[in-house]
């Protein structure tokens, strides 16, 4: 294969600023990082002549797409198809080569390092995107013992980013206590033409053979211990029949009966969104999450949202958009869920479709994210300019 830097010299956009994002959270049947990072390349490539390069791990070193390189890593197990860089020596090269004006690390591990190490060598700034709770996630799979180190870890690695974001408030906060400095938020967004309540399919409860007076709630994710999904399955029990729970997502480790239809593979946007928006509202038991970006999707579609009062849910799930769990035992969501329809859900679903318009298109992020790009590069004023005036239509 040529060099990165030979594929990608004399592009179609020579006077752009080059953004190159490198992780390991970009899989075939991975979830909200590689939305958001498909988004963004889509965004940056319609609205502005920045160039953007993707780098992540693979089968094979190739160019899938324009502007996306993978080199070969090794399959992480149990993990929905992502591959785990063992040495960074390689991918601190092929950045290099790329030359890029910036680079987005997306992960804490060994991509995050030879970020650092490429921008260090070609004089560029270095942000760090923080989307995975890392003491968070390992303490729930590990245990607490881990967490004085895993914390420190995050100190060490994140202190020498130029610039660190997070999707949510909590995680700012998250990151200023472990002793981080330079964080800002930066939100995630949601594609509201493709999440619509007018994408609703008519047919879901007649293909799963639900009665029309059942109440249908839907969980969309990865199976993974911190999503609480057998506490979820368990608050289903509690509920009973009037009740249903549709699972979607790969490797689900549940069959389908009584009150529950699980449906275990991925889901592609296309084919998640008329499911969402056939539903009666979301339930998302996690509590540990960073943004929720299911949720934001599910509130595009017109949903209320059950969730647990816990991690980013909070800064999303208002009581006019839906009802928070005290925690994620099975009593707690069971009671949340009762909750819920206690109140006009349909009148809740409106103002969430709402209030993500207002405030949660990948417009309104990305606006924000390139002056934040053009802050660290010093862009030209009047590319931020143009990508403002295309957001506003």
């Amino acid at each position: 294969m040529p060099t990165l830097a030979t594929v990608q010299a004399g592009g179609d956009r020579p006077d752009g600023t080059h953004i190159a994002d490198v992780t390991m959270f970009y899989a075939p049947q991975s979830g909200g990082v590689r939305r958001y990072l498909d988004a963004k390349r889509a965004w940056l490539a319609h609205h502005t002549p920045w160039r953007h390069s993707l780098l992540t791990p693979g089968l094979h070193a190739g160019e899938p797409a324009p502007g996306h390189y993978t080199l070969p890593a090794p399959p992480l197990p149990f993990s929905n198809g992502y591959r785990f860089p063992l040495r960074r020596a390689a991918w601190c090269r092929n950045l290099t080569e790329l030359a890029p004006d910036l680079i987005e690390a997306g992960d804490p591990y060994r991509l995050a390092r030879a970020a650092l190490e490429a921008g260090q060598r070609l004089g560029v700034p270095v942000l760090g995107f923080y989307h995975s709770d890392l003491p968070r996630m390992l303490d729930k799979r590990l245990g607490r013992w881990t967490l004085a180190a895993v914390r420190r870890y995050v100190r060490v690695l994140y202190r020498e980013f130029d610039q660190v974001l997070t999707p949510s408030r909590s995680m700012r906060d998250t990151l200023l206590d472990i002793g981080v400095e330079r964080v800002a938020v930066q939100p995630l967004g949601v594609d509201i033409a493709q999440f619509h309540p007018h994408r609703r399919d008519a047919a879901l409860r007649g293909r799963l053979g639900i009665p029309e007076e059942s109440r249908l709630l839907v969980f969309a994710g990865r199976y993974a211990r911190e999503k609480n999904l057998d506490q979820l399955v368990r608050a289903f029990a509690l509920l009973g029949p009037q009740y249903h729970l549709l699972l979607l997502g790969p490797d689900m480790p549940y069959r389908s009966g009584g009150n529950i239809t699980c449906q275990s593979r991925f889901f592609s946007a296309a084919e998640l969104a008329p499911m969402l928006a056939g539903a009666d509202a979301l339930i998302h038991a996690g509590d540990t999450e960073t943004f929720g970006l299911i949720v934001l999707e599910a509130m595009a579609s017109g949903l209320p949202v059950v969730g647990v009062d816990a991690g980013a849910i909070p800064e999303l799930v208002t009581p006019e958009v839906g009802v928070l769990a005290r925690s994620s035992r099975p009593e707690h969501l069971a009671d949340a869920v009762r909750a819920l329809f206690e109140h006009d859900t349909s009148a809740m679903g409106r103002t969430a479709r709402l209030r993500v318009e207002e405030h949660w298109s990948w417009d309104s992020a990305f606006s924000a994210l390139i002056e934040r790009y053009s802050a660290l590069t010093g862009a030209p004023a009047q590319y931020r300019t143009e990508a403002r005036r295309h957001a506003a239509r």
